[in-house]
């Protein structure tokens, strides 16, 4: 199909929606392994060590993998890219159904994780060459529209699957989703022309691995002290690749990366607003697993429910935000969605007790979604208007790419800075109460021990620790309160960036010269 082609957007809802299904995928397929992995790991009897690392596998892959996607895509064609990631996210979940041990599932993640990056990579590269220009910013809210009503209902369906036949069947719900995603591509996506490339920048993607995976041990490492060689070691690595990586994009004549492209200030704006929504929504979902299973005792599928209120007014607001996108541009609409995500993490640190209200924590959650979908949509606009004919693939993958590093980040950053907090806490705990700080050192190191030898489990148990004296739950809950001021500063400075480097009005093209006199 032409893009100059006129047609409505009800003609086009077949070709956004087969592509919104198979991006919205990508999220929802760890969200519910991330939210059931304590019946997962119980069931395979999954090291402590080890459930991070099997809940964030597929995604480390996608993070770095997903440049090189676009470089394929636009090498081999996007839409065969993305039917094949969609036949092979079906075939690793029904396999991983099957899991005889956690390795064979760890093994399945990883290669999940190829399925995703091709999905991921190439989705919104395919909008860009399905949909006319015009019609780009409105279906761009459709597009995000749908991916905001399937997380919302995913979740709480995910749980019910669990409690009701078991985690098992937990892996069918993603290949269906991929069956109607590849029948609607099949049937209503056309190919664009292929741009002919000498190859992929191998290189370059494996320095972008190195750096990712580095970095994100280093980090969690880091909550043992930063002065501990398995902390500062691998985030030497991480730096050292990180330059090499800018220094081989800037020579190759292939990049995965092209550098040039943050010279444009929108641009840079948008590639970090889409890093920061997707840091603070995959740190949120680990805050809402630990405090709300940990603190408040809420069942997995009352957890899974608090993503479903809601759900048809953060949709109805999206696909406001894509028509006003189109009919001004997407700086207010960032400013706006990044404003709602400072709003959802400091709700959370002034009003997070204990004993918290249900529906609080609930409008925290509406306020994540909704700040999330909104910035992601003036962010894919910014990023596809970037993108020049035959390379829509390689630009577009840039914000899955940033995306996923703030999702890979997210946990593991959240937990460093909970656990800083939480000692603090605790600490001062153990003083106002006439204790040692090496007395509640013990109890603490003999609850996380506890907590150990139970497998499914992560957080910790203020029962145990209130039999020392000290109350856990209040100790936690402050922890997490500072936690979320702290990254509740990210958006805001992100959305002043926004307000003075993203242009105020419209580019608009230059006036027709005028007819020459008959």
């Amino acid at each position: 199909m032409s893009t100059a082609e006129p047609r409505s957007l009800v003609s086009l809802l077949p070709i956004i929606s087969g592509l919104s299904l198979a991006f919205t995928i990508t999220a929802v397929d760890p969200l519910v392994l991330s939210l059931n992995m304590p019946q997962i790991s119980r069931a395979l009897d999954v090291p402590p060590d080890v459930i991070g690392f099997l809940g964030g596998a597929a995604t480390l892959v996608v993070a770095a993998a997903v440049l090189a996607v676009g470089s394929l895509g636009d090498a081999f064609g996007l839409k065969r890219l993305l039917m094949l990631g969609l036949v092979g996210d079906i075939v690793v979940n029904l396999l991983s159904a099957l899991s005889p041990g956690y390795m064979f599932l760890l093994v399945m993640r990883l290669l999940d994780g190829l399925a995703l990056a091709a999905m991921l990579g190439v989705s919104l590269a395919l909008l860009k060459a399905s949909v006319p220009q015009e019609r780009r910013p409105a279906a761009i809210g459709i597009f995000m529209a749908i991916e905001m009503v399937l997380c919302g209902v995913t979740p709480a369906v995910g749980g019910w699957v669990v409690e009701v036949v078991g985690w098992r069947w937990l892996f069918l719900l993603a290949p269906l989703l991929s069956l109607i995603a590849l029948g609607l591509t099949a049937r209503y996506v056309t190919e664009p022309p292929v741009l002919r490339r000498r190859g992929v920048d191998v290189v370059g993607v494996g320095l972008v691995g190195v750096t990712l995976l580095t970095l994100v041990h280093g980090i969690a490492e880091a909550e043992n002290g930063i002065s501990q060689v398995q902390a500062w070691l691998p985030l030497a690595v991480s730096v050292v690749a990180g330059v090499l990586f800018v220094l081989r994009e800037r020579r190759t004549p292939e990049p995965v990366l092209d550098l040039s492209l943050f010279r444009s200030g929108p641009f840079t704006v948008a590639a970090l607003a889409s890093l920061t929504l997707n840091f603070l929504v995959a740190g949120f979902s680990f805050v809402l697993g630990q405090f709300g299973s940990v603190i408040l005792a809420l069942p997995p599928r009352t957890i899974g429910l608090l993503y479903l209120p809601g759900t048809l007014a953060i949709a109805g607001a999206v696909i406001l935000a894509g028509q006003l996108i189109g009919k001004y541009t997407p700086r207010p609409v960032l400013i706006t969605g990044l404003l709602v995500l400072v709003a959802s993490g400091l709700l959370m640190a002034v009003t997070a007790t204990p004993t918290m209200a249900l529906w609080i924590l609930v409008l925290a959650t509406w306020l994540a979604n909704l700040g999330s979908l909104v910035t992601s949509a003036a962010v894919a606009e910014t990023i596809l208007s970037h993108a020049p004919p035959g390379k829509s693939g390689a630009v577009a993958s840039v914000q899955p790419a940033f995306g996923m590093t703030g999702y890979a980040l997210g946990p593991a950053v959240y937990l460093l800075l909970l656990n800083l907090f939480f000692q603090r806490q605790w600490l001062n705990d153990a003083e106002a109460r006439g204790m040692s700080a090496t007395e509640a050192d013990q109890a603490v190191d003999a609850t996380r021990s506890a907590m150990a030898h139970s497998p499914g489990t992560a957080g910790y148990d203020p029962n145990l620790l209130r039999q020392s004296g000290l109350d856990l739950g209040l100790d936690f809950t402050n922890g997490l309160r500072l936690t979320m001021l702290v990254v509740s500063l990210l958006p805001l400075a992100l959305a002043v960036a926004a307000y003075l480097l993203m242009p105020r009005r419209p580019r608009t093209a230059p006036a027709p010269a005028p007819a020459p006199a008959p």
